[in-house]
């Protein structure tokens, strides 16, 4: 009966002398699911402990500038797609508006989509790099059409000063 305790439990001796025929055997016997209730319990305590709280990282001004740049293009993708003028006049500065107005031609329906590629802050002017695909369609002719934009923007809010590259904005021929 004992050799079988002894397989189903870890045995500890407190004293070297005690086991070897001392006047006692003096042994502490703990069970195996002792054992591990302890092992899960020594590798749970750092777990719950790094885990307290959740710090909340401030956002840069580098990457609020980049968020605002990004919602900026989709409002002028937007407005230009409803032919809204007044919109694009105001996210647009006075040279920047010249510019975007000067290539805008009617269409019956077009569809655009940006996807922005790059993004460079410096000061306060904002280069907002991005890859465009087109299509128009006017009196029943589709035409398509893809390139590569840089939108400067500058101010605060940021407005578009001027469209390097391909102008998304501006139909094909």
């Amino acid at each position: 009966m004992i050799s079988k305790l002894y397989k189903k439990c870890f045995v500890f001796h407190f004293c070297p002398t005690l086991v070897k025929g001392g006047w006692g055997d003096f042994k502490v016997k703990i069970p195996k699911i002792q054992y591990a209730l302890l092992f899960i319990c020594l590798l749970a305590i750092p777990f719950l402990t790094s885990c307290g709280k959740k710090e909340v990282k401030p956002v840069s001004q580098e990457s609020q500038l980049t968020q605002e740049a990004f919602k900026l293009a989709e409002t002028l993708k937007t407005a230009y797609l409803k032919n809204d003028r007044s919109t694009l006049e105001g996210n647009a500065t006075a040279n920047g508006y010249k510019e975007l107005a000067s290539g805008i031609k009617d269409f019956d329906s077009a569809e655009l989509s940006f996807t922005p590629t790059w993004v460079e802050v410096q000061d306060s002017t904002v280069n907002l790099t991005i890859s465009w695909k087109g299509t128009w369609v006017v009196k029943g002719k589709t035409t398509e059409e893809r390139g590569l934009a840089i939108f400067i923007l500058e101010g605060k809010p940021l407005k578009l000063a001027q469209i390097q590259r391909s102008n998304p904005f501006r139909q094909p021929e």
